[in-house]
C-alpha cells in the first residue's frame, strides 16, 4: 500500500506527472510574500523542538486545536512544548478534508523523512525523532532555505523598521538566497486605531523630523520608501479590511491629520479621506520606484473581543469581510491611472465572492512590455487550499491568462513552510493535466510544461525583476 504522501501525490492523470516531475519538481522557489522574521534568518537560528517551528505563531493551527475542543493552555497557554505537540498530533486525524492535513505530512515527509500517518499512537515517536533531527545543524534557518531551493524571500516589515538583518545578509558573501524588504504601512494609514500614534512616535524617531503635519508625514513616508529601495525593497503590501475611495483636498486631508495627533474625534467619513490620499500618494512613490504593490483585500480581524484581550492580535480568530469592493478598488486604480503613476499591482481577496471582480478589473490595465501588470494573486488565507486555488486559477484563467500569473507563495511565518510550492505546483500541474483528460488542452507536453515553468516561477522571477541587477545600497 502506498503511504498517504508519494511521488504522484494530488495528480490523478498522466498528463499532471508528465507536468510535475519533468517541469515543476526541481523549480526553485521565488517566495515573494511571507512573515519570516529576518532575524531568525541572519542569526541562522535553530530550534529546539517541532513545536517551536510547527505550531508557534501558527494560527491555522490554532483554529483546527480550538475546534478539536483543545484548551487554550495547549495552543498559546503555558503547556511545555511537548504537550502542545500531543494535542496537535491528537488533532491531526480529525483535519481530514482541510489542508492541514496534507500541509502536516507534506512536511513531515519533506523535511523528516517521515510516512506514516501522524496520530495519538505514534506522536511521542514523532516528538523524539524530530527533536534529534532538529538538533542537527542542517535544520538551521539557513539549511531549510537552502535546502528547500528558495531563491528569493520576501519578507513583511512596518516603515519603521531598521532592516538591519535584511542588511547584513544582504552583505553575507556566504549566503546566495536574497531576503528583501517588504514596505507594509498599515500602521500609519489606520487613523483612528490606537496603534496610530505610538506608530507616529516611531516614524519620528527612525526618520529623526518631528511630525506635526501632513506634510511631515509625507516627506517621512517618502524617506522610508527610499530606505527601503536602497535596501533593496521592490515591493510593498497593504492589508486592506474595506477598500475606500473618498476624493477629498489636500486642506481637507490636513485639518484630519491634524484631529489625530491632537485625539480629537476622526469620523469614519475622515477615515476614509484620510486613507484615499495616503493610498494614492503611497502608490505614486511605488510607480516612481518601478515597486510592485500588494494589497490584500477582505480580512476582518479581532472578531473574539474577549479572546483579543487575553492573546492579542492574529491569533485565529480573524474571519471573512463582505463589503463591496469592486467600485472603490476601480477608482482608486483608476486615480493612479490617470496620471500614469499606476505601479505593478497584485490583488487578492479574502472573499471568494470577489475572484471574479478582481480578476476582471485587473485586465482593465496595461503597460506594453509588461504582461498582466495588474495580477489576480494566488488563493490567499483561506483560499490557499485546493479548491480555493482552483478555482483561482479557474476564474482568472476564463477572464485573463493564466499563462502570465505570478503563482504562490507561502504567506507563512514558518520555515518548513515551503511544500506550499510543491502542493500549489500539484495543483496546478493536475488542472492543466485534467483540461487535456477532457479536451480542453491541446496534448503537449512541451507547450503546458513551459506554461508549468512560468507559473511556478519564471514570471514571478520576471515580474518583479532579478534584483542582483541592481545592486543593494544604490
Amino acid at each position: 500500500m502506498k503511504p498517504f504522501i508519494h511521488d504522484d501525490f494530488l495528480l490523478t492523470n498522466e498528463m499532471a506527472k508528465i507536468l510535475y516531475h519533468d517541469y515543476a519538481k526541481n523549480l526553485p522557489i521565488f517566495d515573494f510574500h511571507c512573515h519570516l522574521e529576518p532575524k531568525e534568518i541572519w542569526e541562522n537560528k535553530q530550534y529546539n523542538n517541532i513545536s517551536e517551528i510547527w505550531l508557534a505563531g501558527d494560527h491555522y493551527k490554532w483554529r483546527a486545536l480550538r475546534s478539536n475542543g483543545i484548551g487554550e493552555k495547549y495552543i498559546t497557554g503555558e503547556a511545555s512544548d511537548k504537550e502542545k505537540f500531543l494535542a496537535w498530533a491528537k488533532t491531526v486525524p480529525y483535519t481530514i478534508g482541510n489542508p492541514l492535513y496534507q500541509w502536516t505530512h507534506l512536511e513531515l515527509a519533506r523535511y523528516f523523512g517521515y510516512y506514516e500517518l501522524l496520530n495519538e499512537e505514534n506522536a511521542e515517536k514523532v516528538w523524539d525523532m524530530t527533536t534529534e533531527k532538529l538538533a542537527d545543524s542542517s535544520f538551521r534557518a539557513r539549511q531549510l532555505i537552502t535546502s528547500s531551493n528558495v531563491e528569493m524571500i520576501g519578507t513583511t516589515d512596518d516603515p519603521t523598521d531598521s532592516l538591519t538583518y535584511h542588511e547584513n545578509l544582504a552583505n553575507d558573501d556566504t549566503w546566495k538566497p536574497r531576503v528583501l524588504p517588504t514596505f507594509r504601512p498599515d500602521k500609519g494609514i489606520e487613523i483612528r486605531k490606537e496603534t496610530f500614534l505610538p506608530w507616529l512616535d516611531k516614524l519620528s524617531v527612525c526618520t529623526k523630523q518631528e511630525i506635526n503635519s501632513l506634510e511631515d508625514l509625507l516627506v517621512a513616508l517618502e524617506a522610508r520608501v527610499e530606505y527601503f529601495h536602497s535596501k533593496g525593497a521592490r515591493l510593498s503590501d497593504h492589508g486592506i479590511s474595506e477598500m475606500v475611495f473618498e476624493s477629498a483636498s489636500r486642506q481637507e486631508v490636513e485639518a484630519i491629520f491634524l484631529k489625530a495627533i491632537k485625539k480629537q474625534d476622526v469620523t469614519i467619513q475622515d477615515e476614509r479621506k484620510y486613507k484615499t490620499y495616503i493610498l494614492v500618494f503611497l502608490g505614486q512613490l511605488y510607480a516612481d520606484k518601478g515597486w510592485t504593490m500588494q494589497l490584500h483585500i477582505g480580512a476582518m480581524r479581532n472578531n473574539n473581543t474577549r479572546m483579543f484581550h487575553l492573546i492579542g492580535a492574529d491569533s485565529g480568530f480573524d474571519t471573512i469581510e463582505d463589503y463591496p469592493v469592486a467600485q472603490p478598488l476601480a477608482n482608486f486604480l483608476d486615480e493612479l491611472e490617470k496620471t500614469k503613476q499606476l505601479p505593478k499591482t497584485i490583488l487578492y481577496c479574502l472573499n471568494p465572492k470577489d475572484n471574479f471582480v478582481l480578476a476582471a478589473l485587473a485586465g482593465s490595465y496595461h503597460e506594453e512590455g509588461i504582461p498582466s501588470k495588474v495580477q489576480f494573486g494566488s488563493g490567499w488565507w483561506y483560499n490557499d487550499q485546493k479548491d480555493g486555488m482552483i478555482r483561482q486559477m479557474k476564474d482568472l484563467a476564463n477572464i485573463g491568462l493564466l499563462s502570465k500569473f505570478v503563482g504562490m507563495l507561502t504567506d507563512s511565518r514558518s520555515f518548513l513552510s515551503y511544500t506550499r510550492h510543491e502542493y500549489f505546483r500539484r495543483i496546478l500541474c493536475n488542472l492543466l493535466g485534467d483540461w487535456v483528460e477532457k479536451g480542453e488542452a491541446p496534448n503537449d507536453a512541451a507547450l503546458l510544461g513551459q506554461m508549468v515553468k512560468n507559473i511556478s516561477y519564471e514570471n514571478a522571477k520576471t515580474f518583479f525583476g532579478d534584483e542582483r541587477e541592481a545592486e543593494v545600497g544604490k
